[in-house]
């Protein structure tokens, strides 16, 4: 077969490259898989280990939190994922006998999502804003973090759903840091004072701990934007926790922590700039609405396979 050269065949028989369609990967959406382990993870508490959840305490909550990012969204922006997630966050941890603090709760966590808001991210994590507002205001609001029980089968059940959600929203590097160095600092405090071994190993056996590291300090959209900013924020979560249990001796120290951590974060992306996190799959380049130090890298993706094979069919390899 004769191949015709670029200059030869004239301008009329290029043709436009045709975008491939998205695979089938990028389709899903990490916060269905989030969703579907947290309700999981509330029926099992519900139904099996009979926790202290009221069942009109968390259809307020969801309903509350659905409503509010309607209000707040609009009809034609509503997208219910992250209210339910939210919601469900908030069923799973927060305690009270009150509806009005269950649904001031509720409205707390979606609204800080679109009022402290930081480059197009919101700043803090809505389910751990809204728990630490509610300690912070004294009310009839608290957390039992021994709730879930020790035992390491259903910590390891859940560490595996949790394990689910961070791969696909590619924030497994945050959580891995926070383990690393929460473990450390465990075990080398424990070390320091010659403790046995069982006693940082009972700390770590503990349902919340695991909620918290798979399910809220990996939120793709309130952690740094780089992976090293995402590293550096994971251990200084996992170090002011520490701080807190052992120096200031309270309780809850790794929700207060990441609270205290998150005003930084706006400071690690302007450091450690990095593409901006999108729930489609797709990086992009952050807006300039944030004084930086650095200029933000953008990402140009590379000619696609399919573009070079429509080149060298039309033009030959002298073309290209």
């Amino acid at each position: 077969m004769n191949v015709v050269s670029a200059e030869t065949a004239g301008p009329a028989v290029v043709a436009p490259a045709v975008a491939r369609p998205a695979s089938p990967a990028r389709r899903w959406d990490p916060r269905l898989y989030q969703i579907a382990t947290l309700a999981g993870l509330l029926g099992y508490g519900v139904w099996w280990l009979d926790l202290e959840v009221e069942p009109a305490n968390a259809v307020t909550i969801i309903v509350t939190a659905l409503t509010t990012q309607l209000v707040l969204a609009g009809r034609d922006r509503l997208d219910p994922r992250s209210a339910l997630i939210s919601g469900l966050s908030l069923c799973l941890l927060l305690r009270t006998d009150s509806l009005g603090l269950a649904m001031l709760a509720a409205v707390i966590a979606i609204a800080s999502k679109f009022t402290l808001r930081v480059r197009g991210k919101h700043v803090f994590n809505p389910t751990n804003f809204a728990i630490v507002a509610l300690l912070l205001s004294g009310a009839g609001a608290w957390v039992s973090p021994g709730q879930w029980g020790s035992a390491a089968v259903f910590a390891f059940a859940m560490a595996g759903a949790g394990a689910l959600v961070v791969n696909r929203a590619s924030r497994s590097d945050v959580m891995l840091a926070f383990l690393i160095a929460w473990f450390a600092l465990l075990f080398g405090r424990s070390l320091w004072l010659g403790e046995p071994l069982a006693i940082p190993l009972h700390r770590l056996e503990s349902g919340a701990l695991v909620l918290f590291a798979f399910f809220m300090i990996s939120d793709p959209k309130t952690t740094p934007d780089s992976r090293a900013g995402r590293i550096l924020f994971g251990a200084l979560v996992a170090a002011g926790a520490w701080y807190v249990q052992f120096r200031l001796f309270r309780t809850n120290g790794l929700l207060w922590s990441l609270a205290a951590c998150s005003l930084f974060v706006p400071l690690i992306d302007a450091v450690l700039p990095g593409p901006l996190y999108s729930w489609k799959g797709e990086l992009h380049a952050a807006p300039l609405d944030f004084p930086r130090l650095f200029p933000v890298p953008v990402r140009v993706a590379a000619p696609r396979p399919a573009v070079l094979r429509v080149l060298r069919g039309q033009g030959g390899h002298e073309a290209l």
